[in-house]
């Protein structure tokens, strides 16, 4: 559904994570080996991945001022990111780097790039569209930082028609 690139850097892993569901249809990436394996997730994972994903969706969701109806705050990323901590490393030529304590699990890769991106200010502008039946994780490389849905053509298409209706059906 989005129209533009995938996210920079490691954001292309929460884009992608936040995507493996499709609110609209129900569809779960995660139910597939094939959209577990791209996440590098067992079968028992899943659920945990499940739970971090919408915490990543809640998260996206503040970031473009909505919040989720009903589901965990973004506040809850903090609990589920404790269990994946962190350790700055120095490389022989004196540059730091943050790398997960416990490489290889997916809340430790989904760590690692959000620490990174807040670091370079990208953080912010991954957020989720505003329609409630999407919901679509997407990268706002809008000017002004203030996109609200994953698609113009779709989802603020149905949204301005909505309102288009609404004020007509007042007005008359």
């Amino acid at each position: 559904m989005n129209e533009r690139a995938v996210a920079p850097g490691g954001l292309a892993l929460v884009e992608a994570l936040v995507n493996t569901l499709d609110v609209e249809t129900g569809k779960d990436a995660l139910d597939t080996p094939e959209g577990r394996a791209a996440h590098g997730l067992a079968e028992s994972e899943v659920a945990a991945a499940r739970e971090l994903r919408e915490a990543l969706r809640a998260a996206c969701l503040a970031h473009a001022g909505h919040r989720p109806a009903g589901g965990p705050p973004p506040t809850a990323l903090d609990g589920l990111l404790a269990a994946a901590p962190l350790l700055v490393t120095v490389a022989e030529d004196g540059t730091a780097a943050l790398r997960p304590a416990a490489p290889g699990t997916l809340t430790s890769r989904v760590a690692e790039a959000i620490a990174a991106a807040v670091a370079d200010g990208t953080w912010a502008r991954l957020k989720a569209c505003e329609a409630e039946d999407c919901q679509w994780a997407y990268y706002d490389r809008s000017p002004s930082g203030r996109r609200r849905w994953c698609s113009m053509s779709v989802c603020g298409a149905r949204a301005k028609m909505r309102t288009y209706r609404a004020r007509r059906t007042t007005a008359g």
